[in-house]
């Protein structure tokens, strides 16, 4: 049975690569503060060599987690997700392992072509789809309209629960690392991402953010998570447990946009004044509801100080 999921539950999602051998301790104990969601990597994360270990690992782990699953019914644990290192290693795990305690799978550098071939290995299950956008095929704004109409009238649709934007991945498709001075909006990225919501997020999809992998410089994150949440990302990937803080206080929603929202869901008006502001139902609804959704995972912020709205952005 598929348990139902929101984009927003995911949160600071950090990866962590099958090689790793403390990762159902890290879970089942609560390791990491504030955890929300995390991918076991097969991709990236792990060389070629090291590949039949994270595979031999992750079968350890996904016999454990069950075993673990059953002592803890009544602790909530992060959402598990697993990206395997291409579709034929998806079709090697859907066969052969017992993925019962794993929420869904990343699927890396999906484009078009790769549909057919997913839908095969992922229908019959219960796991979710998070396809990650990280080739060359991004840059390119008709292959991205058919790749999203195509999901948009898939049936497996509702399975879809984000799709990923892979930063390092489309920075290097252009000869690029991400600057120490600078967002990643600051270069090429923020055209791409303002195209990816354009075709994505009108069609009824969630995108979630490209990693900040400055680990340790939290105000570039900060400024990074306001724009995030400017272009309306859902969630931010993340590489270092210290990051997951700050990404999901910056997920919290501001006093004022929770009373904004609250009152374009319950008003009659057609427009009314609230703050200074205009706010008219039939245009703002679903921000609206998107405010009231995050709030319901992360909070109101009654503190200007971590409201993503108050962080100075300087656009370069």
């Amino acid at each position: 049975m598929k348990k139902e999921l929101s984009a927003y539950s995911l949160g600071a999602t950090l990866y962590m690569p099958a090689t790793r051998t403390d990762i159902v301790h890290t879970i089942v104990a609560g390791k990491i503060t504030g955890l929300r969601s995390l991918v076991i990597c097969l991709e990236d994360a792990v060389s070629g060599h090291d590949m039949p270990f994270a595979l031999s690992n992750l079968s350890g782990m996904l016999t454990d987690l069950i075993e673990a699953k059953q002592d803890t019914k009544h602790i909530e644990w992060p959402l598990i997700f697993i990206r395997p290192t291409n579709a034929d290693i998806g079709m090697q795990l859907v066969h052969n392992y017992d993925l019962s305690a794993i929420d869904g799978f990343v699927l890396p550098k999906f484009n078009l072509s790769d549909l057919a071939r997913w839908t095969d290995i992922l229908e019959t299950t219960h796991l979710y789809w998070m396809p990650t956008l990280e080739t060359a095929e991004v840059f390119d704004v008709n292959a991205m309209q058919a790749l999203a109409t195509a999901l948009e009238a898939h049936q497996c649709r509702d399975r879809i629960l984000t799709l990923r934007i892979g930063g390092n991945d489309l920075m290097n498709c252009v000869s690029l690392r991400r600057s120490r001075e600078f967002t990643l909006y600051d270069g090429p990225m923020g055209y791409v991402i303002k195209t990816l919501v354009a075709v994505f997020v009108s069609k009824g999809f969630a995108l979630t953010a490209p990693v900040c992998e400055h680990i340790d410089d939290h105000q570039i994150l900060e400024k990074e998570l306001a724009l995030d949440l400017a272009h309306g990302l859902v969630g931010k990937t993340a590489i270092h447990p210290n990051q997951i803080t700050v990404i999901q206080r910056a997920l919290m929603v501001s006093a004022l946009d929770h009373q904004d929202a609250l009152k374009i869901i319950n008003s009659s008006q057609a427009v009314f004044k609230s703050g200074g502001a205009m706010c008219e139902p039939a245009t703002h609804r679903r921000w609206a509801k998107s405010i009231l959704d995050r709030g319901y995972y992360f909070g109101v912020s009654h503190s200007e100080i971590t409201t993503p709205s108050s962080i100075q952005i300087q656009q370069r």
